[in-house]
């Protein structure tokens, strides 16, 4: 290859799908890539037998930013992609996105799974916790999980995005963890506030804007709580809330430290942890969803008493708990600039 021809290659955007581009998550999706400068969005799907429409029909205040139309996806759409996609976001159902996974990749494409049909290494909890039994365990062992601020491995063709409770949970207590302060038998307790947009698109009863006011839900049977327990290595008691406003997630987390744990040992372990990452915000006073909605951060604070630590973290669901941290991976995986598109690409709201 000449080098005129490697610096094309070097310099060429990278082609990408979205299937899902209807949901809230695939819309962000579709509006962080049209505006990354390394990706180009060539692609963008909705369910079988809709009917093709520009985004801006679905999503008006995108009108300037994507103008992409929205067409039916089913399986043959992969020998018309095959060759002009580089990377496949899918921001489906976990089974849908189960079954279309090892097509794509069978087509040569590198898959972002923001979906939990990748997430848990354990297949037998898949029945239990997403009601199906996994097809495919071994694209479980092939899938890395992006939890990029303690990404420790190169990313493969196969990338599993985290949960967006699981997210905010992870990234305020796995500093204490690693860093062995927790009691050997403390169980933390997560109690975490998601906005209705957390619920998906597609209109119900119980999650209609006028209906919702604050209630707890999915008492120890969440989905996310294996997968939290799998990230932290410890039982965890997860209760999970819905909150009236659109978009983002306040968790509350209550840890048990070793005796003689100082707040200074706290604060060089979320220093160390977090103060080259710059997606997370290590805050002096207790944050709000206000202030994370829209963008791509993390932010955790954290306040002590004896050896009782609660741990506040807020994420904006759609964004980094969702396409932000897809987006996040794919610039990794491609080799371009982390964060790269995400602020570009925010939604204030």
């Amino acid at each position: 290859m000449s080098i005129k021809s490697e610096i094309a290659q070097a310099t060429a955007p990278i082609r990408a799908a979205v299937l899902g581009a209807a949901g809230y998550s695939g819309a962000e999706l579709c509006l962080l890539l049209s505006r990354n400068p390394h990706f180009q969005l060539c692609y963008a799907y909705g369910s079988a037998g809709r009917q093709a429409e520009p985004f801006a029909s679905l999503y008006p205040r995108y009108a300037k930013d994507v103008t992409i139309d929205v067409g039916a996806w089913t399986d043959d759409e992969i020998a018309n992609i095959q060759g002009k996609v580089d990377v496949a976001f899918l921001a489906l159902p976990h089974e849908a996105s189960e079954h279309v996974a090892p097509k794509l990749m069978a087509a040569g494409i590198v898959v972002v799974d923001l979906s939990g049909a990748f997430r848990l290494k354990d297949t037998s909890l898949y029945p239990k916790y997403y009601g199906y039994e996994h097809q495919h365990p071994e694209l479980i062992e092939q899938a890395v999980y992006s939890l990029m601020e303690w990404l420790d491995k190169p990313l493969p063709q196969l990338i599993s995005v985290p949960g967006c409770y699981v997210t905010a949970a992870s990234l305020a207590l796995l500093p204490l963890v690693r860093a062995n302060l927790l009691t050997d038998d403390a169980i933390p307790v997560i109690s975490a506030t998601s906005g209705v947009s957390g619920a998906g698109r597609k209109a119900a009863l119980n999650t209609s804007f006028c209906e919702v006011g604050l209630n707890a839900y999915g008492f120890f049977k969440h989905r996310h709580r294996p997968e939290i327990e799998q990230n932290l290595g410890r039982k965890v008691v997860f209760t999970p809330h819905l909150g009236a406003f659109k978009r983002g997630i306040l968790a509350t987390s209550v840890v048990t430290l070793k005796a003689g744990t100082t707040l200074e040992q706290i604060n060089q372990v979320f220093a160390a942890a977090y103060g080259d990452k710059p997606l997370v915000r290590l805050l002096k006073t207790s944050p709000n969803v206000a202030d994370v909605a829209g963008t791509p951060y993390c932010d955790i604070f954290w306040q002590l008493d004896g050896e009782q630590l609660v741990v506040v973290s807020t994420i904006d669901n759609l964004l980094k708990g969702a396409a932000a941290q897809a987006m996040q991976a794919a610039n990794v995986k491609f080799g371009k600039p982390e964060t790269a598109g995400l602020f570009a690409g925010v939604c204030h709201e």
